[in-house]
C-alpha cells in the first residue's frame, strides 16, 4: 500500500522548481514583484491541495497549471505592463520636459538569478534566456491573458495541446485557434521565440566597454557612435521615448543630472538573459542608486536601451542603495 503524500513531501519536491515557476509567472505578468507574489500564492494553493494530488501528471506540470490559473485570475483585475513604446506615443524632442506617469503599471526587468537563467542552472532547460529577454516580455504584454498563457505553454514550455487545454480550461481545438492568433500578433511586434540569444561577441563586449566608459568619463558625445541609426531609448516611469543616436545623446546631456567625469558608476548585472547595468549617481561624495539599464544589441551596435527608475528594483537585484566614497565597484 502506497503511503499518502504529506506536506513535507510537497515542500521537499516542489521547492527546487521555484525559480522556473517565477520565470513562468514573470512571462505572464511582466513584473518580477507580481511574479514573486503569485509564486507564493501558487505554493500556498498547491500545499493546501497536495493531499488530493493523485500523480496523474508530474508534480511540475501540476504546479504549472496552478501557477497559470493563479496568473490568469490576477490578470482579470490588472492592466498589461507596457514600455513607453508600447503605448503608441511618438518619440519626443529631447529638450522637452520629462513627464512621469506612476499610474501606469510599467514593465519590469527580472534578475537572471531569480529566473534561473544562468547557464549552469538545471532549470535553464525550461527557463531559457530566449524566453525572458526584454523584447519578448514586452511583446507578450500585447496579447490578451489567455492568448499569452497558451503561447507560453505551447511555444516556451512545449506542452501538448491537450495539456494546455486542461490548464486554461478550453478545448484542444480552441487551443490551436488561440495559438494561431497569438503567434500572428506576436510576429508583428517581436523577434521570434526561436531566435537564439547568442553570447556577446568580442566586438559587442568592446562596445559595452566604450559605453560604460562614456558614462563614467562623462564623454557623452562618444555614445553617438555606439547606437544603431534607429536605436530607441525609453525609461519608465517617463512616458516619452526617443529614437536615433543624436536625439539620445542630446537627451542624456540635457536631462541626466551628471555634470562631470566620475559622477556616474555602472555596475555589471544580469537581467532578462543579457548583460545589464546598475547605474549610480554621485551626490555629496556618495554614489546613490539611480536606474537599472538594459541595453540590447542589433549586430555590433546597441539598438535599444531600457532605463528603469523603480527604486525597489535595486533591492530585487540584490544591490546596495549606495556605494560609499570614490571607489569603483565595476568588474
Amino acid at each position: 500500500m502506497t503511503d499518502k503524500p504529506t506536506n513535507e513531501d510537497f515542500l521537499r519536491l516542489a521547492d527546487p522548481m521555484r525559480r522556473e515557476l517565477l520565470a513562468h509567472c514573470y512571462r505572464m505578468m511582466g513584473s518580477v514583484h507580481d511574479a514573486e507574489d503569485l509564486v507564493q500564492e501558487t505554493y500556498l494553493r498547491a500545499w493546501r491541495a497536495y493531499d488530493g494530488f493523485e500523480g496523474r501528471s508530474s508534480l511540475r506540470t501540476w504546479l504549472y497549471r496552478i501557477a497559470t490559473t493563479t496568473c490568469l485570475t490576477a490578470l482579470d483585475s490588472r492592466s498589461r505592463r507596457p514600455l513607453p513604446t508600447g503605448l503608441g506615443a511618438p518619440s519626443i524632442e529631447a529638450r522637452a520636459p520629462l513627464v512621469q506617469d506612476h499610474e501606469v503599471p510599467w514593465l519590469e526587468p527580472v534578475p537572471d538569478a531569480l529566473a534561473g537563467a544562468g547557464a549552469d542552472d538545471p532549470a535553464s532547460i525550461v527557463t531559457s534566456r530566449e524566453s525572458i529577454r526584454l523584447a519578448l516580455i514586452a511583446a507578450l504584454q500585447h496579447l490578451p491573458p489567455r492568448q499569452r498563457a497558451v503561447l507560453i505553454l505551447r511555444d516556451v514550455l512545449k506542452w501538448k495541446a491537450a495539456e494546455v487545454a486542461e490548464a486554461v480550461g478550453v478545448s484542444t481545438a480552441a487551443v490551436n485557434s488561440i495559438l494561431q492568433r497569438a503567434r500572428a500578433q506576436l510576429d508583428e511586434v517581436s523577434p521570434s521565440l526561436d531566435d537564439p540569444v547568442e553570447p556577446l561577441s568580442e566586438e559587442q563586449r568592446a562596445q559595452l566597454d566604450r559605453y560604460v566608459a562614456a558614462f563614467e568619463n562623462y564623454d557623452i558625445d562618444s555614445l553617438v557612435h555606439l547606437f544603431t541609426k534607429d536605436a530607441i531609448w525609453e525609461m519608465p516611469p517617463f512616458v516619452g521615448w526617443y529614437q536615433g543616436p543624436e536625439t539620445i545623446v542630446e537627451l542624456i546631456k540635457v536631462q541626466c543630472p551628471a555634470e562631470r567625469s566620475g559622477d556616474l558608476k555602472l555596475i555589471p548585472i544580469a537581467a532578462n538573459g543579457q548583460l545589464a547595468f546598475a547605474m549610480y549617481h554621485r551626490e555629496d561624495g556618495v554614489y546613490r542608486q539611480f536606474s537599472i539599464m538594459v541595453p540590447t544589441f542589433s549586430g555590433e551596435s546597441i539598438s535599444h536601451v531600457g532605463m528603469f527608475f523603480e527604486e525597489k528594483l535595486f533591492q530585487t537585484f540584490g544591490l546596495p542603495s549606495t556605494l560609499e566614497g570614490e571607489a569603483s565597484a565595476t568588474k
